[in-house]
């Protein structure tokens, strides 16, 4: 009787939650993202801002299309004034479209790292478990996008207002064309990313004197073959180069003498510069995550 009484009042009661048997919440499994979907999920993050800032900030569209406008009704004038053949005034508007990714690769990409290293942000770029390859890809599609706004503007007013027409050859091709001009153009822009980020503010001073130059050696507002064949194939190295000469080939239908290369030898250089810029821009950054994690520093010099 006493120990069946002693057992009734320590026991359980019918009314009491049976922690033991039914927990009451039951505890949440925490997914972590590696892989792929971590490197996805990262290029998303970096591209939404940009992707939502010409919406949120509507004065930059005035700044980012009315300028290249200008730049490019100027040529177009020029060309009209010493009558030069109707494909010039094409060519120039084709250049100052195209000009709108360049500023962008400039300024929004190879800068960017550089950039987020004086505003304090490289520390959270470094210790986070994404690659800095992804932070950049994100940084790239943003930016295409950003770019893409101001240049349809320009493309699309200055052809109606110099009437400007247009016989593109393939369609397919011009589309391959353009998306491995953006490729190496953006996978260069990602190498300039790490190499300015250690070179530090001296970058941009160079980049800046050189800018006006490489518009001209690029052949941005006229055929880069007028400068001769060594130029040219110097020029060459930067994509936007060849990615111009190509797609002005296969919009115009202008004399062949007029390219620089023959398409298809163009698209195999851009193929081959998207592989060897995306893979240097991923081995800078690689050393650099690394130097950041193990040593805490970037660019900093030990005294």
């Amino acid at each position: 009787m006493d120990v069946e009484r002693v057992h009734k009042a320590t026991g359980p009661s019918d009314d009491a939650p049976h922690r033991l048997d039914k927990p009451a919440v039951a505890a949440e499994r925490v997914h972590k993202a590696t892989g792929l979907t971590l490197f996805w999920r990262i290029v998303w993050a970096r591209a939404y801002p940009r992707l939502v800032s010409p919406m949120r900030e509507k004065s930059w569209l005035f700044f980012e299309t009315l300028l290249p406008l200008l730049a490019t009704s100027a040529y177009v004038f020029v060309y009209r004034a010493v009558d030069a053949p109707p494909e010039y005034i094409g060519f120039a508007v084709v250049g100052g479209t195209m000009t709108a990714f360049w500023l962008n690769l400039l300024w929004g990409m190879a800068m960017q790292l550089y950039w987020d290293k004086e505003n304090g942000n490289m520390e959270a770029y470094i210790l986070s478990p994404g690659p800095l390859m992804a932070i950049l890809a994100g940084m790239a599609v943003g930016g295409i996008f950003l770019a893409a706004t101001r240049a349809i503007f320009v493309l699309a007013v200055s052809s109606l207002a110099f009437n400007v027409s247009y016989q593109v050859a393939s369609l397919p091709v011009l589309v391959l064309v353009f998306l491995l001009t953006m490729v190496a153009l953006y996978g260069m822009g990602m190498m300039f990313a790490g190499i300015f980020l250690v070179a530090g503010r001296d970058a941009s001073h160079l980049w800046n004197l050189l800018q006006e130059p490489i518009y001209l050696v690029a052949g941005i507002y006229f055929p880069v073959k007028a400068l001769g064949f060594w130029v040219a194939t110097a020029a060459s190295i930067i994509p936007l180069t060849l990615g111009m000469d190509a797609i002005r080939q296969l919009s115009f239908a202008s004399d062949p003498t007029l390219g620089f290369l023959s398409v298809p030898v163009e698209i195999a250089l851009l193929t081959g510069m998207s592989v060897v810029f995306i893979f240097i821009a991923h081995r800078v950054l690689v050393v650099l995550e690394v130097i950041g994690r193990r040593e805490g520093r970037l660019i900093e010099r030990r005294r």
